[in-house]
């Protein structure tokens, strides 16, 4: 869920706020960028499901959603040739930019040390007791300033 109203703040939005003013029209307004979200979403990832090798999680949704508003505006290649099955043009945009795949680990995942300082006693303060003592020194000048000796 997170991850999804993120992708809709940083990239359909792209630092946008809604623009309604009542409760049912932000209501309309959340829907829609929903609906957008993951109509583009499905689009990119029957694409991948194409390819033998291709994980979903590998999807560009920037590249998906570039192509959709290109798609959008220009009007080109809706309708699928013949041949291609079923990846449109969203569909080789995100073939043609996967995000890398996951590293493979180096070396197995290792306990920490267990005197770390965010320790299960962490917030107990002081862990050792210090004595400080201060020393002050107060003048009352009644006189002002002119009083007071040149050095």
């Amino acid at each position: 869920m997170e991850t999804t109203y993120f992708s809709i703040k940083e990239s359909i939005l792209d630092g946008r706020v809604l623009r309604s003013q009542d409760p049912a029209g932000i209501e309309q307004e959340v829907y829609a960028l929903l609906t957008v979200y993951q109509a583009i979403i499905r689009m990119a990832v029957d694409a991948v499901d194409t390819v033998f090798d291709a994980r979903p999680d590998r999807v560009s949704f920037t590249a998906a959603l570039e192509t959709a508003g290109e798609q959008v505006i220009a009007a080109v290649g809706i309708i699928i040739p013949v041949g291609h099955g079923l990846v449109g043009a969203i569909g080789q945009a995100v073939l043609g930019d996967l995000l890398p795949g996951p590293r493979t680990r180096g070396k197995a995942r290792i306990r920490h040390n267990p005197t770390s300082k965010y320790g299960p006693n962490a917030g107990s303060f002081p862990q050792t007791r210090l004595k400080y003592i201060i020393n002050t020194n107060v003048m009352i000048m009644e006189e002002g300033l002119t009083a007071r000796s040149k050095r």
